[in-house]
């Protein structure tokens, strides 16, 4: 399964005195729009070279490497490289105290020594393709999927929005998932610099990893096996040792994040002042926890390696986004062209009005969802109770459960779940913390005292603790017991051996999903469909969507919609704010803005639409 699904995209660049950067993300089935430009400044392939569904392009040999990372084959037999810190979630769970890979490194002396990575995926695009029009058509995209998926084995294919939701596109991969360890530097090289130097430039890290990718004797995507032979790729990079020149065209071709260049002041105000701030110091408590931990244990330093920069990454980039912000006056750049967009667009100035009033409408609903994940969502145990309340499949249950507890530590999270939990009542806006989980934590003598009660009468710290221990209790296994949602969605269900157990651990975590869980998805308290600030307006990010239909009436924006028109929106969710606001304000436009992304369809202002 692809962890997430990126936007494929191209960056050009020209380098020299008198030559200019032409900075963007393209679609690289789009490319041929600027293959002459590139041309001009030196790139000698042709559009087809890049991407072509009919011959092997330089599509075939960039992949997504673990469902968030870009990396390139290099050889004929499926060598792949990547960055260290992409790799670092399979070195970690590769390493023990035995064999510390984090610290040693690793360099496999033959085919024989490249070690499998259990749960590791790679992601070869097949094709992307405009489904705009299909989708507008009536078909549904679910049809579409799983016709992509029946196209080939291995096949994994997601529709993802572009342009801000104005253009539908199908993203068809082939999955691998036997993909094995060939090489990895020590962290001395790989993580040189760790949190101090991360997000710093210039780097003086080797971020790399090597890898490969193995399939059948066909040359299919399979699961692991001895009888699997390396990947023979329809194409793959060969390594120049010759360097570049003055003047050399560079191009990078990959897979990016997102980019936040049209969210608006009020998005900048917020991520500046309240989100990156709290989050911040949300996760120093979290990381000086884990680091004391892994000071005085090699086994916990090893366990908590890969979260420990998972939790750091993030941390570190908003610490510099904060200061980029503030030291570069963005806040009131951004009020300073707004409100010349205002003046200059008389006629069009409801666009901003609107903008700030779908902001001030869903702002406290997005922060209080931040707050949730960033507190209570950070809580580890309570991931296995999901799990343990979904799962149905015994084997499976125990299988995730031992890779669960493997890198677990129940002395860390109890840690965690005390801090988290007084810093989501400390921080939600007042009168937004529900009233059960408030009497809740006051019966207990406060969050911290709550987090102790759970995990003092819990049984689910241990691996052990989760199967049980008198199997003749039930012979079935860990049995689940579901609870209605009757009580707030609120009943979380454990999988313990003894039925007194189970009967006594629901008067334990249930508000760990009534009152937290349910702030951050599904409680009234936030609405449907509400702004993804921090994020702006995010491309390719694949997230359940909600539907919603509103009346001609219901969302009249400026007189420009046609009465009697029924008007459907299908909005991610949690929404981007930017979704809504298009709903709300620019779509109805018959002309692009400068508040629009570059080459966004804007429907004209007369035109009826169905959204979908």
């Amino acid at each position: 399964m692809i962890k997430r699904t990126l936007l494929l995209a191209l960056l050009t660049v020209a380098v020299g005195a008198t030559a200019v950067a032409d900075k963007g993300m393209w679609l690289p089935s789009l490319i041929s729009s600027r293959i002459k430009d590139m041309r001009s400044k030196g790139f000698r392939l042709t559009a087809e070279d890049i991407y072509s569904i009919n011959k092997a392009s330089l599509k075939d040999a960039v992949v997504l490497f673990d469902g968030g990372c870009t990396g390139e084959i290099v050889s004929p037999e499926g060598l792949l490289l990547t960055n260290h810190h992409c790799g670092y979630d399979a070195i970690q769970a590769l390493s023990s105290v035995d064999h510390d890979y984090l610290t040693d490194g690793y360099w496999a002396k033959s085919r024989s020594g490249e070690l499998p990575c259990k749960g590791l995926q790679v992601a070869i695009l097949v094709r992307m393709e405009d489904i705009t029009d299909r989708l507008a058509g009536g078909e549904s995209a679910e049809a579409i999927v799983a016709a992509a998926k029946a196209e080939g084995k291995g096949y994994a294919a997601a529709v993802e929005q572009m342009y801000y939701g104005n253009e539908q596109y199908l993203f068809v991969y082939r999955v691998f998932d036997d993909v094995r360890l060939v090489g990895t530097p020590p962290s001395s090289i790989g993580k040189f610099g760790g949190d101090t130097d991360n997000w710093i430039w210039p780097r003086h890290t080797g971020d790399f990893s090597v890898f490969r990718i193995y399939a059948s004797p066909d040359n299919e995507p399979a699961a692991y096996s001895k009888a699997n032979v390396p990947y023979r790729p329809a194409r793959h990079f060969e390594i120049s040792t010759r360097g570049v020149g003055e003047g050399d065209f560079t191009m990078i071709y990959g897979f990016p994040g997102n980019t936040q260049e049209y969210i608006t002041s009020d998005a900048v105000d917020y991520i500046a002042n309240l989100s990156d701030p709290v989050k911040i110091a949300l996760r120093t408590e979290r990381l000086d926890i884990i680091r004391e931990a892994q000071q005085r244990d090699a086994k916990v330093r090893i366990q908590y390696a890969a979260k420990h920069a998972t939790i750091a990454n993030a941390w570190k980039k908003w610490q510099g986004e904060v200061l980029g912000i503030r030291r570069l006056g963005t806040l009131d750049k951004k009020r300073a062209y707004e409100a010349r967009f205002a003046a200059e667009n008389p006629s069009q100035a409801f666009l901003l009005d609107s903008l700030h009033a779908a902001y001030e409408r869903n702002i406290t609903g997005y922060y209080l969802r931040e707050l949730f994940n960033e507190t209570l969502r950070a809580i580890e145990m309570p991931q296995m109770v999901r799990f343990a309340m979904t799962a149905r499949d015994h084997e499976r249950k125990r299988t995730v459960a031992a890779e669960f507890y493997k890198n677990y530590d129940a002395g860390i999270d109890r840690a965690i779940a005390r801090r988290m939990m007084s810093e989501f009542v400390r921080l939600a806006p007042e009168g937004t913390v529900p009233d059960a989980l408030s009497a809740l934590f006051a019966a207990h003598g406060g969050a911290e005292a709550y987090a102790d009660y759970i995990y003092d009468n819990s049984s689910m710290t241990t691996f052990d603790g989760l199967v049980g221990g008198d199997a003749s209790a039930d012979a079935a296994g860990c049995r689940v017991r579901r609870c209605r949602r009757a009580s707030l969605r609120a009943c979380v269900a454990l999988c313990l051996s003894q039925p007194e157990q189970r009967a006594r651990y629901r008067t334990l975590v249930p508000p760990l999903r009534q009152g937290a869980y349910g702030v951050g998805s599904r409680a009234r308290l936030l609405p449907r469909c509400q702004p993804h600030a921090a994020g702006g307006l995010r491309q390719g990010r694949r997230i359940r969507i909600c539907r919603r239909r509103v009346s001609s009436s219901a969302n009249h924006v400026g007189g420009h919609h046609r009465q009697g028109q029924p008007r459907y929106l299908r909005l991610r969710y949690p929404a981007v704010a930017a979704r809504r606001i298009l709903v709300e304000a620019v779509r109805p436009l018959g002309h692009r803005s400068r508040l629009a992304p570059h080459g966004a369809r804007m429907l004209h202002r007369d035109e009826p639409y169905h959204w979908r």
